[in-house]
């Protein structure tokens, strides 16, 4: 009798235990949050972000030394809403903050990154 073994990806395991949020629930779920009750985290780099990012998202980068300093903080009462490029290093982070200690049920991924997002969506990046 041969054996199956089952595989599952890394990144199957990771997002399974998140928040991972389709471009359109997640520019929902931003639409109808209070202003000032959530905090938009871009993970990208600086040079990245500076290229164009949401109104009102904040920059911490994902490949800084001092990444947990940065999130350890953020105000753990809001929603987090993480994103990056194609959504690899905001499903790091996403895991980050929930093994650290912050709500797992306010802390979200946007799954596919602006990648995803733009294909569904044509937005203005705000460029700095």
């Amino acid at each position: 009798m041969e054996k199956t073994v089952c595989k599952t990806s890394f990144w199957s395991l990771l997002k399974g235990q998140l928040n991972n949020l389709n471009s359109e629930e997640f520019a929902d779920k931003i639409a109808v949050a209070p202003e000032g009750e959530f905090l938009l985290i871009d993970v990208r780099s600086p040079e990245e972000f500076n290229q164009g990012s949401f109104p009102d998202a904040r920059n911490i980068n994902y490949s800084s030394g001092d990444l947990w300093d940065q999130l350890e903080m953020l105000n753990k009462e809001k929603d987090i809403f993480v994103f990056c490029r194609s959504g690899r290093r905001s499903i790091r982070v996403c895991t980050l903050l929930r093994n650290g200690g912050f709500d797992k049920d306010k802390v979200f991924n946007l799954d596919g990154g602006l990648n995803s997002f733009s294909k569904y969506y044509d937005f203005e990046l705000n460029r700095l």
